[in-house]
């Protein structure tokens, strides 16, 4: 049996099972959905294995119960091909009146939903899956953790082992869970065939409508230039035209997006919005992500010794990896990641809202002291802007660096954190 590395949404997964019938994962392609619901499930049942695809569809249109049955829980995998069985289970769900029944996984959006007429509300829990962090992989020594943080310690410290030609090719091998198992060329050509997979044909399958490959090629290249940037459509339009693209209406590209965002592979951070002394008007577009840097890489034709020689792009696609992780953690926290910006150019790469209320503001540098001095800075100044009267002040100010050697934090009580030494 291969060896499983555990992910953070093991406990996450086994915390939804205990409170709800059914908990659907769901996620891009090869994150390790399947393999996470495996460890926990009792009986499995793959819809779209190719000997009993048909007849699992079939089935599912005309007795859906009758793939409900085992020993539970029971994962249904890529459940989105048969969309009658969410009804099914909802309803099984219901009549049980029991916890932790039913596991679906899926990689894309149902393309049907007209055969869905339940919410699911009160039966179903939801659990988004990524591709792994640097601490699921193995990379980060996990010595510090982001919980811990919002207890606002006053030392921490940590120990970073990654070069920066380490994270170079931790950025182009991404988080592909048979990716950290492999090593060199054969490690970095996971993201390439992913990508090829994308753009050949899951775009298109996700919802039966033939796109042009590249036409998706050029969109993902101009996502790519763009990554940690709000560009608006209009902008990845007209990039498009500029790079070789006859033709790219906003209304085509923004299906084209929109079918990208189904299939999970572009994960974009929504505008946060705080209390903030001044009247300052707060930009509220959403910042362009990939899911895992290793997409952009791909598209933009980039390897480790591109980036090593490029350190402005390599710093743009190192703030998507950290974005990813810190989604990882964030998601285990119930929390979410958003991005600051007003109208005079303060921003704020990453903050790290919990439910409760409590946040982090985080800048995020490949590394050097002047940039860790200036992403302090901007954390400063906005941190002094936020009006504590309306809501919580901010539980801890972070720098987020790639080759810093130690963890640690300052006299003025900003923590900087190499990303290998970070933990949820």
């Amino acid at each position: 049996m291969k060896e499983y590395k555990k992910r953070i949404a093991d406990r996450m997964l086994a915390r939804k099972l205990a409170g709800k019938g059914a908990v659907l994962i769901e996620g891009p392609k090869w994150c390790g959905k399947t393999t996470t619901a495996e460890q926990q499930a009792a009986t499995i049942i793959y819809m779209d294995e190719p000997t009993q695809k048909a007849q699992n569809i079939k089935m599912a249109d005309i007795n859906p119960r009758a793939l409900l049955v085992g020993k539970t829980p029971i994962l249904l995998d890529e459940w989105q091909i048969a969309p009658k069985l969410w009804d099914a289970i909802r309803f099984e769900a219901d009549h049980r009146e029991k916890l932790g029944q039913f596991i679906l996984t899926g990689s894309a959006v149902p393309a049907d939903t007209d055969e869905i007429h339940h919410s699911g509300t009160g039966r179903f829990a939801w659990l988004t899956m990524r591709p792994m962090s640097l601490y699921e992989s193995g990379e980060s020594t996990g010595e510090v953790s982001v919980k811990e943080l919002f207890d606002a310690p006053n030392q921490i410290q940590g120990i970073n082992k990654l070069t920066l030609e380490d994270l170079a090719f931790l950025i182009c091998r991404g988080g592909w869970p048979r990716a950290t198992t492999l090593e060199g060329e054969l490690a970095l050509d996971q993201a390439m065939d992913y990508y090829d997979a994308v753009t050949k044909s899951d775009i298109s399958r996700v919802d039966g409508v033939k796109r042009n490959p590249e036409r998706v090629k050029l969109l993902m290249r101009s996502y790519a230039r763009h990554q940690g940037a709000p560009a608006p459509v209009s902008t990845i339009s007209a990039d498009m035209l500029t790079n070789g693209e006859e033709s790219a209406d906003v209304k085509t590209i923004t299906s084209y997006i929109d079918a990208l965002k189904k299939i999970f592979v572009i994960e974009d951070s929504v505008a946060w919005n705080p209390n903030l002394r001044s009247k300052t008007a707060i930009r509220t577009s959403d910042t362009r992500y990939f899911v895992d840097p290793s997409i952009a890489v791909s598209a933009l034709g980039l390897g480790p010794n591109d980036l090593l020689s490029d350190l402005s792009t390599m710093g743009l696609l190192f703030e998507t990896l950290c974005v990813r992780d810190l989604r990882v953690f964030a998601d285990v926290l119930d929390g979410q990641v958003c991005h600051f910006r007003d109208k005079y150019g303060l921003e704020c790469d990453a903050v790290l809202h919990l439910r409760n209320g409590k946040f982090g503001l985080i800048e995020i540098k490949l590394g050097g002291d002047k940039l860790v001095e200036e992403g302090s800075t901007t954390l400063k100044t906005l941190a002094n802007k936020i009006d504590t009267s309306k809501m919580k002040a901010p539980s801890f100010l972070m720098v987020l660096t790639g080759t810093g050697k130690f963890a640690y934090c300052r006299e003025d009580g900003v923590y900087v954190v190499p990303i290998g030494c970070l933990k949820d």
